[in-house]
């Protein structure tokens, strides 16, 4: 898909060249200048180096990235410019048209955002005029996609074939119920600090493991925010456990109690009170969603097959000189 547009002041000024969305015919540009040929139509060097100093910008921001990753991006940022152009020539053969009400509904909302910033209303006049063009030709693009990726059906035999293929995805990971008790630090205190934190629920642990209530010492001592139910968390699985845990607790028998852990924000020690194992669904419970699911994939097959038929089906030649290499 191509990125949504950001609805920005800098974004509204240079819309256009940052996707060669009106790109001049052949005969009107500058051969040196030439960055991409698509047809008769030309990306210029300056509308290709805007559109990849934003997309680099929003994917590295301030950063350094290796060249490898790079030399990746200029040819994505590449292939979606020829692709654009391709598909709003497309539109323009299908007679496709923008859905003015919802046009309208974006622009009232830009007005409303930048309604008393002064750039924007000295400006408007200017700027408006180009977003409008963008907006509407994103809604276009949005339209054709929509109705290829619809036009993909799948068959029951299909969405039987990706469930058996993708058991990953119908089945519930393990689940742990734990409590914890945990003693806060802030980040920026001395090592003193945290190693009395790290005493402090070492000796709740061993509290703990001689036989005191461990919901009661969570209630008493715990800084989280399920000491009122007595540090339980409920069911937990992977990914929403705190960074560190998931071995240790994995590792545990219901009712027994971890060590003392350092956390973000501070040291916790675990009680694992439950293990629900993980378990697959059977067709039947999931058919739904495996229907969406095999449909969404059988929908970028198609998208992908329809813009390289596109492409197959126009001359396009690209000034890869000032490429970096790719990573072997």
């Amino acid at each position: 898909k191509f990125p949504v547009l950001v609805l920005s002041l800098a974004s509204a000024s240079l819309v256009f060249a940052q996707g060669a969305q009106s790109a001049p015919a052949a005969s009107n540009a500058n051969p040196a200048a030439t960055f991409a040929k698509v047809g008769n139509q030309v990306i210029t060097q300056d509308e290709y180096a805007a559109a990849f100093n934003a997309a680099a910008r929003a994917k590295f921001y301030h950063g350094k990235p290796p060249d490898s990753e790079l030399a990746a991006l200029q040819r994505e940022v590449a292939d979606q410019m020829v692709t654009r152009i391709l598909l709003i020539n497309e539109v323009k053969r299908k007679g496709i048209k923008p859905n003015a009400a919802e046009i309208d509904k974006q622009v009232q909302a830009y007005e409303r955002r930048y309604a008393g910033n002064e750039q924007w209303t000295k400006n408007k006049n200017k700027m408006l005029p180009p977003l409008v063009a963008r907006l509407e030709q994103d809604d276009m693009l949005a339209q054709i996609e929509k109705t290829v990726r619809a036009g993909a059906k799948v068959s029951e035999d299909q969405v039987k074939a990706y469930f058996a293929a993708n058991p990953d995805k119908f089945t519930e990971p393990e689940q742990l119920r734990t409590s914890v008790i945990l003693i806060k630090v802030d980040p920026s205190s001395p090592s003193a600090v945290w190693a009395k934190a790290d005493e402090t629920v070492q000796a709740l642990g061993k509290r703990a493991r001689a036989g005191e209530d461990f919901a009661a010492l969570a209630r008493q001592y715990s800084a989280d925010g399920s000491s009122r139910q007595g540090g339980d968390m409920g069911y937990l699985h992977v990914g929403m456990l705190p960074d560190g845990t998931q071995d240790v607790l994995t590792k545990l028998k219901p009712g027994e109690i971890s060590s003392s852990l350092r956390l973000l924000e501070g040291f916790a020690v675990f009680k694992l009170a439950d293990r629900k194992a993980a378990k697959k669904h059977d067709y039947g419970y999931v058919k739904v969603r495996a229907s969406e699911l095999a449909q969404r994939e059988q929908g970028n097959v198609a998208w992908a097959a329809f813009t390289a038929n596109l492409k197959a089906k126009t001359p396009i030649q690209i000034d890869e000189s000032r490429y970096l290499p790719l990573a072997k």
